[in-house]
C-alpha cells in the first residue's frame, strides 16, 4: 500500500499549518504562532487573521491553542493535575480574550455517539460538568458567589436520534438562550503520538459529523 495516495485529515490547526509549512516555509502570511514549554507541557497559541492564511493553512479564520502532553500516557496522576491546571488557566485567558464576563451563561454541548470509545469524549465530559442553571432559576440566593449559570447536554449522533445533531443544539439555544456554546468532541490527529495526549482550544466552531463526510 502506497500512503502517498491518500491525503491526511486532521481536525488540529497546529498539525494543518506543520503540512502547509512543507510547501509554504515556517512563514506563512496571516498565521502568528508562539510555543510555550512547561515542565513536559507545550502550548501552541496560533492566530489566523487573514482569508489567505486561511486558505494556506486549510482552517477558518480564528484563535487556537494547542497543549501537548506526551507523559499523559503514563497515568501519571501528578502531571493530570497539572494538566488540568494548565488547561483551566488556558482557558480562562481564551474567553477573557474573546470578551465573555465570568458570568456569561453557558451551555455546554457533549458531541458525538457514547456507544463507541473513539467517539465518547464529548458525552463523558457532559457526565462530569457541574450544571448550575436550575440553580439560579430555582434558588438564585443560595448560589455562592464565582459559580456561572452552567448547562449542559449530550445530544447524541444521528444515527441514534435521527435528528441532526446541529438541529437540536440550535433549538436548545434559541429556547434557553446561553450567552456562549462550548462544544466538545474528541478530533482527528495525523501523528499516533498525539492521539490522547494533546488538547486543542479554538473559537471558528466545529461541524458535527464533519469526519464521516456528513453535512
Amino acid at each position: 500500500m502506497d500512503p502517498n495516495r491518500y491525503s491526511v485529515r486532521t481536525d488540529l490547526a497546529l498539525e494543518a499549518r506543520e503540512i502547509a509549512a512543507q510547501s509554504y516555509g515556517e512563514e506563512i502570511p496571516g498565521v502568528q504562532s508562539e510555543h510555550v514549554e512547561d515542565n513536559g507541557i507545550t502550548i501552541t497559541r496560533m492566530d489566523i487573521t487573514t482569508e489567505e492564511g486561511a486558505r494556506v493553512i486549510g482552517k477558518q479564520i480564528g484563535h487556537y491553542v494547542t497543549i501537548e502532553v506526551p507523559g499523559l500516557r503514563r497515568k501519571d496522576s501528578e502531571l493530570q493535575v497539572r494538566v488540568a491546571t494548565r488547561f483551566a488557566q488556558e482557558f480562562e485567558q481564551f474567553l477573557e480574550k474573546l470578551g465573555i464576563p465570568k458570568d456569561a451563561k453557558v451551555l455546554i454541548i457533549g458531541l458525538g455517539n457514547w456507544n463507541v470509545t473513539p467517539d465518547a469524549l464529548g458525552p463523558l465530559v457532559v457526565e462530569n460538568v457541574m450544571v448550575t442553571r436550575h440553580f439560579f432559576e430555582l434558588m438564585p440566593d443560595q448560589v455562592s458567589p464565582g459559580y456561572r449559570q452552567v448547562s449542559a447536554l449530550a445530544p447524541g449522533v444521528l444515527g441514534i436520534t435521527g435528528i441532526e445533531t446541529s438541529d437540536i443544539v440550535q433549538s436548545i439555544v434559541e429556547k434557553s438562550k446561553p450567552d456562549f456554546v462550548i462544544a466538545v468532541d474528541a478530533l482527528a490527529s495525523k501523528s499516533l503520538d498525539r492521539v490522547n495526549t494533546t488538547i486543542q482550544i479554538a473559537d471558528s466552531g466545529i461541524h458535527p459529523g464533519s469526519g464521516i463526510g456528513n453535512k
